[in-house]
């Protein structure tokens, strides 16, 4: 299948690794940037696949079977629109979109275009994740009581230094939209949607930027669960990601790709090993492995007129656990999660 990369930023060489290791199911087969001169060294480091001048360009190319969105988020709902007029599916980047509601208008207007849209909400196709999540569904751990979430990971003033990063009208937030969501997402994902949540975010002296570089929270979900949830950038020099999981049956720590589940009754369990995870200066400091399954998985599902893996509907619901952190944090006010 022909893919065009659509946004040529800091993570465009890994999604061109990520489809160059699909081992030929899916072709680079056209790029687009508004910066042409970007968009030819691009595709000199990378096979030489078309330099597109334009969306109509892009919209008029019968040969194209999808595009892959890496633009920054506040870009992507003009792209999407546009894309979904003209009938060509769309995997994107997270967030789905700076907001909420955004996020929502974007999933009506392709699933009433009929349009697949997928979200590169990577770290569910993380093997370790994959399993957790067929233990639970098993009921390995019976049910989980209580549930705990830290993202202790570390940005540069550098990073921050990009213009409008950190902001809301080009980012949509900070830390928890723009690092934790992926953390986020799996948690939603394991245990299901956050009933309401009680929350503060800060700006720390260790950045200037607009939005949040550290936020925490306490969670009760639909279930009758509770956790905590602490996200941050400030963490020098950055470490693992981590959700554990407490159940009735026994637990579960997953740490980045490394799981290990303890049973009642039973020896520990080791799957994995932990690995980067750009959770430190280097925000691409980790394999594109993650990223070929999803590539891979949504030309498939293109391919056999199914459903991908990760769907846009799918991401909403992380994107309202987001919004009620931000929107406790403000008000000082436990706050309802809304439906995804």
């Amino acid at each position: 299948m022909n893919a065009v990369l659509i946004g040529l930023g800091m993570v465009a060489d890994l999604h061109a690794d990520a489809v160059a290791a699909t081992g030929g199911d899916v072709r680079l087969a056209a790029v687009y940037s508004r910066n042409s001169e970007r968009a030819c060294a691009f595709a000199g480091r990378h096979g030489g696949p078309r330099v597109l001048d334009s969306l109509d360009d892009i919209a008029a190319d019968p040969t194209l079977d999808f595009a892959i969105l890496a633009t920054p988020p506040d870009a992507r709902a003009p792209y999407i629109s546009m894309l979904a007029r003209h009938g060509l599916p769309v995997l994107t980047e997270k967030p789905l979109a700076r907001t909420l509601e955004e996020a929502r208008a974007l999933v009506e207007t392709c699933e009433v275009a009929n349009l697949p849209l997928g979200v590169l909400l990577q770290h569910r196709m993380r093997p370790a994740s994959l399993v957790l999540q067929t233990r639970l569904a098993q009921g390995d751990l019976g049910e989980i009581a209580t549930v705990e979430l830290r993202v202790p990971w570390w940005r540069d003033q550098s990073y921050y230094d990009a213009p409008g990063r950190g902001s809301y009208a080009r980012d949509g937030g900070g830390v928890l939209i723009t690092q934790a969501i992926h953390s986020l997402d799996l948690m939603v994902q394991f245990c299901g949607q956050v009933a309401d949540v009680q929350a503060i975010t800060a700006t720390s002296p260790l950045h200037q930027m607009e939005a949040e570089d550290f936020a925490a929270a306490a969670l009760r979900f639909r279930s009758g669960a509770v956790g905590s949830v602490m996200a941050s950038v400030t963490h020098y020099p950055g470490g693992a990601e981590e959700i554990i999981l407490n159940g009735t049956a026994g637990s579960a720590r997953l740490a980045a790709s490394r799981l290990i589940i303890h049973r009642h009754g039973h020896p520990p369990e080791e799957i994995g090993t932990l690995s980067a995870t750009g959770g430190g200066a280097d925000p691409m400091a980790f394999s594109h492995d993650w990223h070929r399954a999803v590539i891979a998985d949504f030309a498939d599902a293109l391919r056999n007129r199914r459903q991908p893996a990760i769907t846009a509907r799918s991401a909403l619901p992380v994107q309202a656990l987001i919004a009620a952190i931000e929107r406790s944090a403000r008000t000082g006010q436990r706050q309802e999660v809304a439906d995804g």
